[in-house]
């Protein structure tokens, strides 16, 4: 080994130590930030090692680095434009959009490190295998992620999309995938085999996620994600970069461990979630006529709630999709700020899976500059609903199901916010129409329930502009 691979090996394992101690920040709120910066450099030594190495490598090769310029340029200039320019609620499809790159981009290398084998009359398993490994998964998250991008965002109906014969379809595609990969592990090296691969894996990608209904949309971006990982990591196999497999194992690592825990949350397996039908998405259901039925609503005015809030002694605050949807994270600080200085106690509970992504509610309270410590996870916010004198739920409506405690339904065995265990319940949302689930929440019509129909960020500031009345009084 000579000393420039050693130190190329240095500065990857350097920047591999930064991705650990990175991630390691990452969980907790509040030391996420600090985290997120110390993988940033990581990843920038990383870049830069690599660059280097490229100038060794390519030489005077004029298109090898006007390649590695223009895609430099492109990606950070991408990244960074969309980073600064993006809605809070537009961050899941940006999420997903990042995975689509990142697995696109790790199917490529292997693509890449495969054409330029062709003429060997063999390839050794340890470079053949990441190869068919890379394409597979690669391919599967590209066109996997641009799907659940498109539906986040609206372009393609959130609901369950299927057809006759889907199910049979996917198996078959993943045969043809699977089978092909195989061929080619026992085959001199054939471009045509690998387009099949390819192709099949598209295929099989948009399959996988049409399916997937509204409900399970923050479990399909974190299987993506770890998806991702797992492509990168083979890449890193395939052309022997340390810190691809590094960087593509740990976050293969983590993107699983919380789709398992997502998925716990949910109370449905990974392969119910693979197989979708889960989930109306946004549009309005078959049941939304019935569910819109005011029948036994007890609706409140801002007046209302703000009497509750002003006078209690603990408040909750369970924020939802809603929350997000229109904005209101600042609204909704601002009133938790006005009702702490008044001497309550205020906390948020916040569910796994509310919102469209993992940790999405964090990452909007976070932004409003709400104290982490004010952040209850399940486990500890339903463990402070018997002592809460109003719950106030914003926008939020199949994580406080009391019908998950019951068989037979869409949300059974379901962990929920025990939100109908406080004294009074308040819920802000424009209306009765059912959650992702697509079922009624009986909820809405506990006599101890009041609904205060609204946009969120308009309702909260009401909310708001009321209570100051009864705090200054």
């Amino acid at each position: 080994m000579s000393m420039f691979e050693f130190l190329v090996g240095t500065f990857y394992l350097g920047a591999a130590t930064l991705f650990v101690v990175g991630l390691h920040k990452m969980r907790a709120p509040s030391t996420a930030r600090q985290g997120n910066l110390i993988s940033a450099g990581g990843m920038a030594i990383a870049v830069l090692t690599t660059i280097v190495f490229a100038l060794v490598d390519f030489g005077g090769n004029v298109i090898g680095w006007g390649a590695l310029v223009f895609g430099a340029a492109v990606g950070a200039s991408y990244g960074v434009i969309r980073a600064r320019t993006v809605k809070m609620t537009a961050i899941p499809q940006l999420v997903s959009v990042f995975n689509a790159v990142g697995g696109g981009a790790a199917a490529a290398v292997a693509f890449a490190d495969f054409v330029a084998n062709l003429s060997r009359a063999s390839l050794d398993l340890t470079v053949s295998i990441p190869i068919v490994l890379d394409v597979l998964i690669g391919s599967i998250t590209f066109s996997g992620s641009l799907i659940a991008a498109g539906k986040l965002q609206g372009i393609i109906s959130g609901k369950p999309l299927t057809f006759p014969g889907a199910r049979v379809l996917n198996v078959i595609v993943a045969l043809i995938a699977v089978g092909a990969g195989v061929l080619l592990l026992i085959m001199p090296p054939n471009l045509l085999i690998l387009l099949v691969i390819m192709v099949a894996s598209l295929v099989f990608g948009v399959l996988m996620v049409l399916p997937i209904g509204g409900a399970d949309a923050p479990v399909i971006v974190s299987l993506l994600n770890a998806f991702t990982g797992l492509a990168v990591a083979m890449a890193g196999f395939a052309i022997d970069n340390q810190a691809l497999i590094i960087a593509g194992a740990l976050v293969g690592a983590a993107g699983t461990i919380l789709t398992l825990q997502m998925a716990k949350a949910m109370n449905r397996s990974v392969g119910a979630i693979i197989l979708g039908g889960f989930g109306t998405g946004d549009t309005a259901t078959a049941g939304g006529a019935a569910a819109a039925d005011l029948t036994n609503v007890r609706e409140l005015t801002a007046d209302d709630v703000a009497i509750q809030l002003a006078y209690a002694q603990h408040v909750i605050i369970a924020p939802g999709y809603g929350l997000a949807a229109a904005q209101a994270q600042h609204e909704v600080a601002e009133l938790a700020k006005l009702l702490t200085d008044h001497g309550i106690d205020v906390k948020y509970a916040i569910h796994p899976v509310a919102g469209r992504m993992p940790g999405h509610m964090n990452v909007l309270l976070a932004e409003a500059n709400v104290p982490y410590e004010q952040m209850l996870q399940l486990d500890e916010a339903n463990a402070a609903f018997g002592n809460c004198d109003v719950a106030l739920i914003v926008g939020a409506n199949d994580v406080c199901n009391p019908d998950a405690r019951k068989p037979g339904n869409a949300v059974s065995g379901m962990p929920i916010l025990d939100v109908d265990h406080a004294k009074s319940v308040v819920v802000l949302k424009r209306s009765m129409r059912p959650g992702y689930a697509g079922i009624t929440n009986p909820l809405f019509t506990d006599p101890k329930t009041g609904m205060f129909f609204a946009d969120a960020k308009k309702g909260l500031a009401d909310i708001t502009t009321a209570v100051k009345e009864y705090v200054t009084a």
